[in-house]
């Protein structure tokens, strides 16, 4: 068979498989929207026109992809699921955990979108935004303190999501907040059971308390440049910290249900501000992420 034929015999698609695409283009067409019940299983199928086991197999399919739940009991039923961002968030470690990212290729993404993200943050941030950044660095510093590893390392991570809030654009907040939670995760499961800063308490949050205080600051005066610039300086440090305390190799587990939140976003689109140029930003970044622990395996 020549592979290049335009005329080749199409693909035959499973029964399940076109019984997830049909519930698709309802979401795509907004035929479906979050919260809406679908019919009953036993009416579903037959206006499908497949068998009830079938219609199961799709529906599981769906529910794999986060896209509906199921739920038990006289008031249950199959639902288009809420928008999340944990399905988004267990690509991210999927990859890290079979080797196809390394941590220091998530380091430098997240390094490249956030830069860009902080930028759109000078122009765009509220007062509102500004605050809520203010309020997490506070209850970092605070956090910092106490032996609670759990707790550090969500506010910690909290910063970079509000980062992103504040940049208004909601695939900015889907790909920051699925490769923080990532990379948390990760830094989690590989460090002892210990306080982020047990090595060097008063050293380590000062630094991290008191850029993230430099990056408001320049969020507040809407200086693109010297924000942008501090976030590198602040990444390189955390990135060193993170691969010196952590182990090469280590599982990463599934989405909790705490992560089904998404940030509520203002839908305003506006011009984004001039930057420094691309290239200059990526030698910037690269030169931040150290080159140790290149794989994961």
């Amino acid at each position: 068979m020549n592979a290049s034929d335009p005329y080749r015999p199409v693909r035959t698609f499973r029964a399940f498989e076109q019984v997830s695409a049909r519930i698709r283009e309802l979401l795509s067409s907004k035929d479906l929207k979050p919260g809406d019940r679908l019919p009953p299983e036993r009416v579903l199928a037959a206006r499908l026109g497949v068998s009830r086991n079938v219609l199961r197999e799709g529906l599981r399919s769906l529910e794999i992809a986060g896209l509906v739940i199921q739920k038990r009991g006289g008031s249950g039923g199959t639902f288009i699921a809420a928008h999340s961002l944990s399905s988004v968030t267990q690509v991210f470690r999927d990859m890290m955990s079979l080797g196809a990212v390394s941590l220091s290729e998530a380091n430098e993404a997240r390094a490249l979108i956030l830069t860009d993200a902080i930028e759109l943050a000078c122009e765009r941030a509220s007062e509102e935004d500004f605050e809520a950044i203010n309020e997490n660095i506070n209850e970092t510093a605070v956090r910092l303190g106490q032996n609670d590893l759990e707790s550090q390392i969500k506010a910690v991570t909290r910063f970079y999501e509000l980062i992103a809030v504040a940049a208004k654009n909601k695939v900015l907040v889907a790909t920051i907040v699925a490769l923080t939670r990532t990379l948390s995760q990760f830094y989690e499961d590989s460090s002892p059971r210990r306080q982020l800063s047990a090595d060097s308490p008063q050293r380590s949050q000062l630094f991290l308390v008191e850029s993230r205080r430099k990056i408001l600051k320049y969020l507040r005066e809407r200086n693109p440049k010297k924000a942008s610039q501090e976030m590198v300086l602040h990444l390189t440090g955390l990135h060193q910290y993170l691969l010196v305390n952590s182990k090469a190799a280590v599982p990463v587990r599934a989405a909790s249900a705490q992560e089904q939140s998404t940030p509520n976003l203002i839908e305003r689109t506006t011009k984004s501000l001039p930057k420094t140029s691309s290239a200059a930003k990526r030698r910037a970044v690269r030169g931040s992420v150290p080159k140790r622990a290149s794989r994961l395996t």
